[in-house]
């Protein structure tokens, strides 16, 4: 699986945001190299002024001082999970994305040991946590977010799991990961079948 993975997304060709004059951010996507890969995840901390309590992968803005945004997503997830940045073999990048907050956001894709002795950064996080990349694989959703920006409806599957709840943005990045990655008929563009809940429409952005 995961070496199909690997070549699946160095033969990807994301969609690359020019010329938005937004603020930049990255985030890491680990996939957790065990028998039967995890997806790692993060949970906000809800004393948080943005995104309280929300699942997020690991990442952040980019600073002066990163040479690239992986060096973001590197530097973000050391900062924020402990995960060192010689732990993660990369294995590629996703399509930029805008969040509702108007910063241009580059996903990268990587693999990580299992059970590294991972720390959440109290002032940012109050949660790691991994979820089998097979229970996204079977769509298990609750259901479909309906959101529209710009015109174009986005179908945006929604997770819950042993509490948590991934949605949103960090779900629209996984789409295109089982997509691209995985080989899996799915897409935010494809009305899906089950309950779907349409939120306000949304201007900030062009796919």
């Amino acid at each position: 699986m995961l070496e199909k993975l690997s070549q699946r997304l160095q033969q990807h060709r994301p969609q690359r945001l020019k010329d938005m004059n937004l603020p930049r951010a990255a985030v890491l996507l680990p996939i957790v190299d065990r028998p039967q890969p995890t997806l790692l995840l993060t949970r906000r901390a809800s004393h948080m002024a943005t995104h309280s309590g929300q699942v997020a992968f690991p990442g952040g803005k980019q600073e002066p001082q990163d040479p690239d945004l992986y060096a973001t997503a590197l530097r973000e997830a050391e900062e924020e999970i402990s995960l060192r940045p010689h732990q993660v073999q990369p294995l590629g990048r996703l399509s930029d994305v805008i969040s509702l907050h108007g910063i241009q956001v580059t996903p990268w894709v990587g693999l990580i040991p299992p059970d590294l002795p991972l720390r959440a950064d109290p002032s940012e996080l109050d949660a790691i946590f991994e979820v089998p990349v097979q229970h996204f694989l079977d769509d298990r959703r609750t259901h479909t977010d309906v959101i529209t920006v710009d015109g174009v409806a986005h179908y945006v599957p929604s997770y819950h799991v042993d509490g948590f709840v991934i949605w949103g943005l960090s779900a629209m990045m996984l789409v295109e990961l089982l997509a691209k990655g995985f080989d899996m008929p799915i897409s935010l563009y494809e009305k899906p079948g089950g309950l779907l809940r349409r939120h306000p429409v949304r201007g900030i952005y062009s796919r």
